[in-house]
């Protein structure tokens, strides 16, 4: 990544194969997800925002939120402004007097159309000094020094490393995600799979759709372009530039990935993806990731 143009990379890449695969990271390649958003994110959410009369509430929507809704994966920015939603429309949360940020400045510049990553909000915090962009920064950066300190030595899911191995052979791949280029860098390099990828693109270099567009539309028939993801947003991403769709479903990573090495890898790679086949796995897929949050269900206990 340059400073100059952060999607130079992307840009660039020329195919070496006839099939192109993008991978999500976070939740799909490594089982990063939890400890992240449990651990590094949601105990920023309550120091930064000032949200300690209302922990619990706030915990329960943004786990929700980043992971198990069909707003998982979602970029940071746009989750955070979820969770905010979420908790002004929850009556038991509302109750206890905390006052909910409405933080219309972070959601300017989420419309903006920068990359959205800490690079677009510091410019943007030198440009304004806005009281509420520079929270979000803080708030931001503390969770990549928690995630710098907290997350290592996770190794990918298995067969992950089987099916980079069995990629390499016949497709270019690139990493597809919404998360700081650095920390990918480290957790891609510290397992030593990051050889087996052509580029690592994250936040900074835009959104995923813009990964797949830059790297891969028009360079690949698009029946040979695959996304692989956890998310609504892989999906998206995916169909925002006619390319294919495999999910690792959450909480059936282990099995989504020795299917995909065992199975549908050689379906792809046959020509035989699209269509029934793609479309049965995506309807197990969005099955697990609900709209309605649980407190709002007539059966969830107040």
């Amino acid at each position: 990544m340059t400073q100059s143009d952060p999607q130079a990379q992307l840009k660039e890449f020329a195919p070496q194969h006839e099939f192109f695969v993008g991978i999500d990271s976070d939740g799909c390649a490594f089982d990063t997800m939890e400890l992240k958003h449990k651990e590094c994110f949601i105990p920023n959410i309550v120091k930064h925002w000032d949200l300690q009369p209302v922990s619990k509430y706030a915990r329960a929507a943004a786990e929700f939120v980043n992971l198990y809704s069909k707003w998982r994966g979602v970029n940071r920015f746009p989750a955070l402004m979820k969770v905010f939603e979420l908790l002004r429309e929850w009556p038991e949360a509302t109750r206890r007097g905390s006052v909910i940020p409405q933080a219309p400045e972070i959601q300017a510049f989420i419309d903006s159309g920068v990359p959205l990553g800490n690079p677009a909000l510091e410019k943007a915090v030198a440009e304004t000094s806005d009281p509420v962009l520079t929270q979000a920064l803080a708030w931001s950066k503390a969770v990549n020094a928690d995630i710098a300190e907290m997350v290592h030595g996770l190794p990918p899911f298995p067969y992950v490393r089987k099916s980079l191995e069995e990629l390499s052979g016949f497709a270019d791949a690139i990493v597809v995600s919404a998360t700081p280029c650095e920390a990918l860098e480290a957790e891609w390099n510290e397992h030593d799979i990051a050889k087996y990828v052509a580029v690592i693109a994250g936040q900074e270099m835009g959104k995923k759709a813009e990964h797949l567009a830059l790297a891969a539309k028009g360079k690949y028939p698009s029946e040979r372009i695959l996304m692989v993801g956890d998310a609504p947003g892989d999906l998206r991403a995916a169909r925002a530039n006619d390319a294919l769709f495999f999910p690792v479903k959450p909480g059936y990573e282990d099995e989504s990935w020795e299917f995909f090495f065992n199975e549908a890898l050689g379906v792809f790679k046959a020509g035989k993806y699209a269509g029934d086949y793609e479309a049965r796995l995506i309807e197990e897929f969005e099955a697990l990731l609900p709209e309605v949050p649980p407190w709002r269900s007539s059966t969830h206990p107040r």
